[in-house]
């Protein structure tokens, strides 16, 4: 039997969904999954590729956003029947089922209302993210590495597609480098929280002085735009160099030299792509990527300035924004929100829903005041 408590918590969750529906706009989203559809089912759709990719990237979007709300529909309605039969025949087992689903929900629409946070301008998007070992030699780099398999792996417990678009691998452990794609509605939303200075404290591995070692790594997020055509690059802007895709150690793993990187010679950002068939294919991806930074830069002057004439300067909240203790307390500690995790071993596994989740209300609440 089900106590009066658990009847409450579900009537909670029920109108805690009933607003996330709201606030969503089910209805408007059906019709543009009806539209877009219909667009996708165009017979000259494929007459101009990059408007079609546009179309069934948008509609594969749109699918996912409104198939992860009826499903979570459907679970509260099968919860509210699987009650009414625990309750009538006094079943224990379907009582106990009942507790596990009520349990898994509130986590599932939990995440959902966070999601109902996301209202920025392109965090509906999937993201690139670039990760980058800072100070701290061997420590640093293998940090870095570290990092990329809490995302990764953090991606695959939520089923969201990866694709790594260039590694650049240390001398010694670990990565320089890395940049991926994970493109799924809100990811950019979502992982932009995640973006800034990393910082890690423990017993170095490398070293023989048994000391405490703090490396750095930093974090990049930026939205996937298939294009950016508010930013034109002049071909006098930039330079070309091509080179040979490189496994750990440097060795050569391909036989051409299919790899492309692009240094923008105005900003001296710099950007590598390595992990496409072709040498095409990777130029045109860097330079994806490199107009998207550039968009976002040029916004992010304009809004400095803005608030410079405002007088309303605010220092960024970029730097050291979390810290991970591997010696004495075990602790991961985001420094924004004062959000803790007490075993660092499940954040590095790919763990990271809680974090994330306190960085988007911190950020949500530094954006209304």
């Amino acid at each position: 039997m089900l106590d009066q408590d658990f009847t409450q918590a579900l009537q909670a969750l029920r109108s805690t969904f009933r607003d996330i529906r709201a606030v969503v706009d089910v209805d408007a989203l059906e019709a543009e999954v009806a539209r877009l559809s219909e667009a996708a089912g165009a017979p000259d759709l494929w007459d101009d590729a990059a408007r079609a990719q546009k179309v069934t990237s948008e509609l594969s979007h749109r699918q996912a956003e409104l198939k992860r709300i009826t499903e979570v529909e459907q679970r509260l309605d099968d919860l509210e029947v699987l009650v009414e039969l625990a309750n009538e025949a006094d079943d224990d087992e379907a009582s106990d089922e009942a507790r596990a689903e009520l349990a898994a929900l509130t986590k599932t629409i939990g995440d959902l209302e966070v999601q109902t946070l996301l209202d920025g301008e392109y965090d509906e998007r999937g993201a690139v993210v670039t990760i980058r070992s800072g100070a701290g030699g061997d420590d640093a780099t293998d940090f870095a590495e570290m990092l990329m398999r809490m995302y990764l792996r953090w991606a695959e417990r939520h089923d969201y597609p990866v694709k790594v678009l260039d590694t650049s691998y240390a001398e010694g452990a670990g990565i320089k480098s890395a940049t991926f794609e994970i493109d799924a509605p809100y990811l950019y939303g979502t992982l932009s929280v995640e973006a800034g200075t990393h910082r890690l404290a423990r017993i170095s591995p490398f070293g023989g002085a048994d000391k405490r070692q703090t490396s750095f790594a930093a974090v990049e997020v930026i939205p996937i735009m298939e294009e950016a055509q508010e930013v034109e690059i002049p071909e006098t802007d930039i330079r070309v160099d091509v080179f040979r895709s490189s496994g750990p150690g440097g060795q050569s793993v391909n036989t051409t030299d299919s790899a492309v990187r692009i240094t923008h010679l105005p900003t001296g950002i710099v950007v590598s792509m390595q992990n496409e068939k072709s040498q095409i294919q990777n130029r045109a991806a860097a330079m994806r990527v490199l107009q998207t930074r550039l968009l976002l830069q040029k916004r992010e002057e304009e809004a400095a300035q803005k608030k410079e004439l405002a007088g309303t300067i605010t220092a960024s909240w970029g730097d050291q924004m979390r810290s991970y203790f591997l010696y004495g307390q075990q602790l991961v500690k985001d420094l924004r929100t004062g959000y803790e995790v007490g075993n660092p071993a499940t954040v590095f596994d790919g763990d990271l829903d809680g974090l994330i989740a306190a960085g988007i209300r911190w950020r949500k609440r530094k954006d209304d005041d």
